[in-house]
């Protein structure tokens, strides 16, 4: 069976249909799956045309997707086709070698961190939230109690627990940084103090850069404490652009307006650095092409990289029935806003840690270049 090679345009463009139709695998691949938890959920990691990717596999759309891979080899490569074509070679990530231990009392390593994309450890920190139980408060699109409530994970990860799998992962697995978010405890410090602890913790066991994730906190001195506790960057994620589908969406999160998260972002960036704050874009939610290049335009003004990513609906929540962004869409916003980027001089390949920094949940990256 032939096989295009796979050029650079085309492979960001390959990325970019398959983070928006998904992918059918058959059988048990192993490798690094994200199912269920906090953040854009149901995928699996893949590698394709050299770059790491997450790709969602357990949604309703992905088993109608176009794309299917088989069962791979004992090396973990598969054969990506596309309506019966052959189209690229893919491989899917062996499980991190840190997933085998556990802690002294029991807690398997993977249930305190997952290995996202190709090298970034992730966790949160606090497996719940206070929004999430009242479905009038909650952002309709997360999952963060489904992983507590299936077993994949416990409610909250001590310092002592993450500085020990972070120094295991890195020996052992070769991981090039962490991020650290956060259910919403509190309206106060919004999960800074918790993270301020995690960081600290870490940092004192592993030369590991780490980013933190949490609402903007009431008061802003929180970022300088984050930074001495050992945070190398910040994400604060507004997941959607507009105020209008923000309150529609995520109704508790969105009594802290789009106007307080852009003072947020402008007392942050003076303390982690330009480009070293970023936020999460969700696009598919409801935000026009046009308003989320707006607000990308006054994030990249102000030094706060702008992560766009597809929207996954994950199965169980509100939005589990709401259509994904096609890739054409997609591309209509990335495009642009990679030239926005080379324009600024802010690249993901300059960010110490973090979700800009490991790029595997959208193809943004593809279009900086």
């Amino acid at each position: 069976m032939s096989v295009p090679v796979i050029g650079t345009i085309a492979g960001r463009q390959l990325i970019t249909d398959l983070q928006s139709f998904g992918l059918q695998i058959g059988g048990q691949t192993g490798g690094v799956t994200r199912k269920g938890g906090a953040g854009p959920s149901d995928h699996k990691a893949i590698t394709i045309a050299g770059q790491t990717v997450m790709v969602p596999v357990y949604t309703a759309d992905a088993r109608r997707s176009p794309f299917q891979a088989s069962v791979p080899g004992d090396d973990g490569t598969s054969m990506l086709v596309r309506d019966g074509q052959a189209v690229a070679p893919i491989r899917f990530p062996a499980p991190p070698r840190f997933y085998r231990l556990e802690t002294a009392d029991g807690i398997p390593y993977w249930k305190i961190a997952l290995l996202h994309g190709r090298d970034t450890l992730a966790t949160t920190v606090h497996q719940t939230c206070i929004r999430y139980a009242d479905r009038r408060t909650s952002c309709q699109f997360c999952a963060i109690g489904q992983s507590l409530e299936a077993g994949r994970t416990i409610a909250y990860k001590t310092p002592a627990q993450l500085a020990e799998v972070a120094k295991a992962a890195v020996e052992l697995d070769h991981v090039r940084d962490m991020v650290l978010t956060t259910g919403t405890p509190n309206i106060v410090d919004r999960g800074a103090a918790v993270l301020a602890d995690s960081a600290r913790a870490i940092r004192g066991a592993v030369d590991l850069p780490l980013q933190v994730q949490c609402e903007p906190p009431r008061d802003h001195a929180w970022f300088g404490r984050l930074r001495e506790a050992g945070a190398d960057s910040l994400g604060m994620h507004l997941e959607a652009a507009t105020q209008a589908v923000r309150e529609r969406i995520m109704p508790g999160k969105a009594t802290v307006s789009v106007d307080r998260y852009l003072e947020a972002f402008a007392s942050a960036v003076p303390v982690f650095g330009r480009g070293q704050v970023n936020t999460y874009l969700l696009a598919g939610l409801g935000d026009t092409a046009e308003e989320i290049l707006a607000l990308a335009q006054r994030l990249i003004a102000l030094g706060v990289y702008p992560f766009v990513v597809p929207f996954v609906p994950i199965s169980g929540t509100p939005l589990e029935n709401h259509a994904p962004p096609s890739s054409d869409f997609m591309k209509s916003v990335l495009a642009p806003l990679g030239g926005m980027l080379r324009a600024a001089n802010m690249k993901s390949t300059d960010i110490r840690a973090g979700c800009g920094r490991c790029g595997a949940c959208s193809s943004l990256s593809a279009y900086e270049q």
